[in-house]
């Protein structure tokens, strides 16, 4: 029997592009060369009965009817709200830059006397050409320095005068006391977790794992059509060079009681190795209810810290660096692929931009329907 659809890659992307397609009728194998589904948001139940990701935490929002409507088949939504705070010089200060990070910074207290403050501080810059000239002309040096510099060299192994001004133009300031980082309709994590998720709209799709699609002598004698999900320069043999990513390392320890208090620090020292601290029990409501009304607690808890690593010394790719340079590179790629109609390209490492999770579905459904 040969498949409609050869899926590559058992994440988000390729496991909704997968039940799509399923549901209208056509026949698909998904194959992952990992041994396990759900790509980077992978977790698992640890012996606490806490659900820890394997690869950083993953909270799911969206402003869309339909993606909720879709993801709602395969899970329940647990609301939760992401205040992540920040740790700069051993001082904690509320994050994303609102009145309250504000108000701890300056001491003022009122819309307007920020906004006096911040004209202030501001180095003016009319047309922002990378990351350090577009964050200046917002907040000036001091919160730059603060909570920006250390964590973005970190992060991405470069200066920030070296990055294009798109990876922060994201990030909301605000003249507001609101401290949830999404504003979107609907935001929250999966009650039993992601892998669940996935392996639920997985269900009664053939998938194979622990099986290298590179190994595959001749895909076009199993499927129709590709959908690929890895590297796009990968895919092309590194014709034109290869596309930078950032990577991370994911170091998962246990602690007694309340490590952090709160689900997300971000550490922004260069001193400090690591990027974030995500404390899992603090992203799960039906965990939170165990720690509301207890000073003390023997129970325990598991933290993941994020480790920025060079890609030489972890070449798995989670981000792509979509500087300049590698933006023209990648436009070379692009090139060849629209001249392939049996193949589709899709998620963060096929079409090389950051995806949230609700976007990539909505991406996997529309290139879905649109072969179908």
């Amino acid at each position: 029997m040969k498949y409609d659809f050869l899926i590559v890659g058992a994440g988000v992307f390729g496991s909704t592009f997968a039940r799509t397609a399923t549901d209208a009728g056509k026949k698909c194998l998904v194959i992952d060369k990992n041994y396990h589904i759900a790509g980077a948001a992978h977790d698992y139940m640890h012996e606490n009965g806490q659900i820890i990701s394997s690869y950083g935490a993953h909270i799911w929002h969206c402003n869309s009817d339909e993606i909720y409507k879709f993801i709602s088949r395969f899970c329940t939504i647990e609301p939760f709200i992401n205040k992540p705070k920040i740790l700069s010089n051993n001082k904690v200060y509320s994050f994303p830059i609102n009145m309250m990070t504000l108000h701890q910074l300056w001491g003022v207290v009122t819309p307007e006397e920020a906004r006096i403050k911040l004209n202030e501080v501001r180095i003016p810059c009319e047309y922002p050409r990378n990351f350090e000239e577009w964050i200046l002309d917002k907040v000036g040096s001091q919160i730059y320095e603060l909570f920006f510099y250390g964590y973005t060299k970190k992060q991405w192994m470069k200066e920030p005068r070296e990055l294009p001004s798109s990876i922060i133009r994201r990030l909301p300031i605000r003249l507001t006391y609101e401290e949830n980082y999404f504003t979107t309709k609907y935001q929250g994590v999966p009650k039993h977790g992601y892998t669940k998720l996935i392996e639920n709209m997985l269900d009664g799709i053939d998938v194979k794992l622990n099986e290298d699609f590179y190994n595959i002598p001749k895909w076009q004698n199993i499927a129709n059509h590709l959908v690929y999900t890895g590297p796009i320069d990968k895919f092309f043999n590194y014709e034109f060079g290869r596309l930078e990513y950032n990577t991370l390392r994911f170091e998962h320890k246990v602690f007694t009681g309340d490590y952090q208090g709160n689900a997300v620090f971000n550490h922004v020292d260069l001193s400090t190795p690591y990027l974030r601290s995500i404390e899992h029990k603090h992203l799960q409501k039906n965990q939170q209810k165990h720690y509301d009304h207890k000073i003390e607690t023997k129970e325990s808890t598991v933290v993941s810290f994020d480790h920025p690593v060079s890609f030489a010394e972890n070449p798995e790719p989670y981000y792509p660096i979509r500087d300049e340079t590698n933006s023209i590179l990648y436009s070379k790629y692009f090139k060849l692929k629209k001249d392939l109609s049996n193949i589709t390209f899709g998620g963060r490492l096929g079409e090389y931009k950051y995806l949230d999770l609700d976007a990539s579905m909505s991406s996997a459904i529309q290139k879905a329907q649109k072969l179908i």
